[in-house]
């Protein structure tokens, strides 16, 4: 069962690709990429205000959202700009190009809040093997890229 969290996210990685493509197309066929990256989030929150609904999910309090701390708040801010900014770049630089920059943003940061414990996650050092990896994903970014 423990695979399952090996697989997922894999999964995710290609749902990513396919949101830039199906996020690109909205964009061209309106005209505007906020509006799209907006659209785009209209058609996830309805679909999680379905998700509550079906899995009877409670919603908390006004009393305990009053204890969350503010930066809590922002995943939804940090994703529409992470989907505003993948419907800008896609059609500029390709889809390949934005994920594998995407990819390296990522895992630069995740090695660096992973060896600090940052926001509770387990801490798990930097090792020369992690540096090795990460060169090699830039690398590999830069080989991408390069014209």
């Amino acid at each position: 069962m423990k695979y399952i969290f090996y697989i997922l996210p894999l999964f995710a990685g290609v749902f990513v690709t396919i949101q830039a493509g199906v996020n690109t197309q909205l964009r061209t066929s309106i005209d505007n990429p906020i509006g799209a990256a907006f659209i785009s989030f209209l058609g996830g929150t309805l679909v999680l205000a379905l998700a509550l609904m079906l899995f009877k999910q409670p919603l908390p309090t006004l009393q305990t959202l009053s204890t969350v701390a503010w930066y809590k708040y922002t995943g939804g801010l940090l994703g529409a700009t992470f989907v505003t900014i993948a419907i800008l770049s896609a059609p500029k630089i390709g889809v390949s190009n934005m994920a594998v920059l995407i990819i390296a943003g990522q895992l630069i940061t995740a090695v660096y809040f992973d060896h600090l414990g940052f926001m509770g996650f387990k801490v798990n050092e930097i090792t020369l093997t992690k540096l090795l990896g990460l060169l090699s994903v830039v690398l590999g970014a830069y080989l991408i890229n390069k014209k």
